[in-house]
């Protein structure tokens, strides 16, 4: 049979205390004035017999749960749980719990999981995405703190957490430039929101080289292999080919590899190649690795918890910069 849970009664005979005096001591009532000696034996006993508070006992006297929701996609996605990893750090540091559900973009399933959520009595709400693009929350969403990570809200209503898109695409043209290459073809994946970013940085980055940015080597298309393959066969037999590739996924980098090998071009000697997100299942495992930008997930995920946590005005609207994975591509 399973073991009796050690009770507060058990601790107050045990030490010959009202049960009163060990609820104030465990429950660090500030308001009563109990001796430092009586503390003391109260908390070498709950060492000794082994006793665990109740933890919804203690959220009604205390009025706190210590409780945050994580909604989000993450999950499911190919960039595993990045996001959630350094939420649930920076939670734990906190002492807090995180309770994750997944979503599918089913409004009414998605509405059904935040009510479950809130009956959980929640201090406050994370809600994240695999991919930048902008959401609508529930109405129900409003009863707590919300913070967005890498995602927008259509509505206007929340604050976002998000990977410092321009700054990826600058970081992945640079390294290009700073080997060598001069004709530097992006290919871009058509989502609106990180795509913008990424084109603002590659050609930031090709005008404080000195090079013109050339129409003729920006292409755009869906974030996957087929759509890199296309782009990129297209964009190598013209008869001034790019010498370097920037693609806006590494799923696009996985085609760029395959149009390449099929032109007679050899990566990185005759091009060279950086992608975008770190997708481990891609760019470590191409052929030569992919070089490519990580964005934040953990970073992100952190941020959203300490925003919640009363840092709001410094992290919540924050943009975290990714960093760039050097392997042999470029």
């Amino acid at each position: 049979m399973p073991q009796r849970r050690v009770s507060m009664d058990d601790i107050a005979r045990h030490l010959g205390l009202s049960r009163s005096t060990v609820s104030f001591v465990i429950n660090d009532r500030t308001d009563i004035r109990i001796a430092d000696e009586t503390k003391r034996r109260v908390w070498d006993a709950v060492e000794e017999l082994g006793y665990r508070p109740h933890a919804a006992a203690r959220s009604l006297a205390s009025s706190r749960t210590n409780l945050l929701g994580l909604v989000t996609d993450i999950a499911s996605s190919p960039f595993g749980g990045g996001i959630i990893t350094g939420a649930q750090r920076a939670a734990w540091a906190r002492g807090q719990v995180l309770l994750i559900v997944s979503i599918d973009q089913d409004a009414s399933a998605d509405t059904a999981m935040l009510e479950m959520l809130l009956e959980r009595r929640i201090e406050g709400l994370i809600y994240a995405t695999a991919g930048h693009i902008s959401v609508s929350l529930p109405a129900a969403a409003s009863e707590v703190p919300v913070v967005l990570v890498h995602c927008e809200d259509a509505d206007g209503r929340y604050p976002s957490i998000l990977p410092d898109e321009e700054h990826g695409g600058y970081t992945a043209t640079r390294r290009l430039i700073e080997g060598g290459r001069r004709r530097i073809g992006l290919l871009n994946l058509d989502a609106p929101l990180p795509s913008a970013g990424r084109r603002r940085g590659y050609e930031r980055a090709l005008r404080e080289a000195g090079i013109a940015v050339d129409p003729a080597l920006v292409a755009q298309g869906p974030a996957d292999a087929a759509s890199g393959f296309e782009l990129a066969t297209a964009m190598l037999r013209r008869v001034d080919p790019p010498d370097a590739l920037f693609c806006g996924t590494d799923r696009m980098a996985m085609g760029a590899f395959d149009a390449a090998r099929e032109a007679g071009m050899r990566i990185p000697d005759d091009i060279r190649v950086v992608g975008y997100d770190d997708q481990e299942i891609v760019a470590a495992y191409l052929r030569p690795a992919l070089t490519t930008v990580a964005l934040p997930f953990e970073e992100m995920g952190a941020a959203a918890v300490e925003a919640l946590n009363g840092d709001m005005d410094t992290f919540a609207g924050a943009v975290l910069r990714g960093t760039l994975v050097e392997r042999s591509s470029a």
